[in-house]
């Protein structure tokens, strides 16, 4: 277990002799807490190609942790204390789970590192499906809601279960009545949607963009306050259901980690989030900038929190 300073990192490689010392980023791992195609891995893979072709860190490895909605990386998350060449990539799918698990170890306990982006959800469906258009597929789940299943790559409180829930309070359906059928990540999912095992499915914008651009699947509608580049679809708010809903994504690192490489891998993704690589993989993805860093991505952490748990007590799909 790696358990190297970044700043005693780049000490090292410039006593060593080496031409080029390392600097703070290098031979970063980044931890995704689901399965290889979830959007955390697409986002965690882009960043890491981002950071090479930036000229910002090399060597960045990206490994897959997944296990309970995220739980079981913020578990390892938790036991690398002190490990300033760990990162997980995360985002509001995590906070969910947390809370959904009641677990123990929680975001809180986390080195907040900095929000990157965020993006709108989507309603696809697969292209031979019958339902045309967003409204279509209301009027036949408020006929049947068991008898049109919805699919989700989250966990309870996750980004695709709350925004399937909060469609469904708009459709004035009651959220107990829907049978949202969880899988593990956007891979699994796309099988469920191809598979016929469900009639629709919620996901981010970015992880089946190409799917829909090659006619795999069909968007009905994006959940951003307006239209997409990405997705020739019609907002929800524009098919008459009042929502409005965006995912995000974001770093935190082990707890108890030294100010300076806490500093200093704040330091790399602030270079980061100013590149041209990464301005590139956000065009293309379809994701909005959202940086935010430091004590305020952790209070945003917490509100996030807070905001999810409210909803999930509204929706009476999680205790008081």
């Amino acid at each position: 277990m790696r358990r190297r300073s970044l700043l005693g990192g780049a000490l090292a490689a410039a006593l060593a002799g080496c031409t080029t010392p390392a600097g703070p980023g290098d031979d970063l791992r980044i931890m995704v807490p689901n399965p290889p195609g979830s959007g955390y891995d697409i986002t965690a893979r882009v960043l890491a190609t981002a950071l090479g072709d930036a000229g910002i860190a090399r060597g960045v490895e990206v490994f897959n942790l997944p296990g309970a909605g995220g739980v079981v990386g913020l578990r390892r998350l938790a036991y690398e204390k002190g490990n300033a060449l760990l990162v997980m990539l995360m985002g509001l799918g995590l906070i969910g789970a947390e809370i959904a698990a009641d677990a123990e170890v929680t975001l809180a306990d986390a080195t907040p590192i900095a929000r990157l982006v965020q993006e709108p959800s989507i309603v696809v469906v697969r292209r031979d499906s019958p339902y045309g258009s967003l409204d279509e597929l209301i009027e036949a789940w408020r006929a049947d809601p068991a008898g049109v299943p919805a699919g989700g790559g989250s966990s309870i409180g996750g980004p695709d279960h709350l925004a399937t829930m909060l469609l469904a309070e708009a459709a004035g359906l009651a959220p107990a009545r829907v049978a949202y059928r969880r899988n593990d990540g956007g891979g699994d999912l796309l099988a469920a949607v191809l598979g016929r095992e469900v009639a629709f499915a919620m996901s981010g914008l970015s992880e089946y963009a190409d799917q829909i651009t090659s006619g795999q699947l069909r968007a009905l509608a994006v959940t951003s306050e307006q239209t997409v580049d990405q997705v020739p679809a019609p907002t929800v708010r524009a098919a008459g259901l009042d929502v409005v809903f965006n995912n995000w994504r974001g770093i935190v690192a082990p707890p108890d980690l030294a100010p300076a490489d806490a500093a200093a891998l704040r330091a790399t993704v602030a270079k980061l989030d100013t590149s041209a690589p990464w301005a590139a993989a956000r065009s293309r993805f379809g994701w909005t900038p959202a940086y935010l860093t430091g004590d305020a991505f952790g209070a945003f952490m917490a509100e996030e929190s807070a905001r999810v748990a409210g909803v999930l007590r509204r929706l009476g799909l999680h205790r008081p």
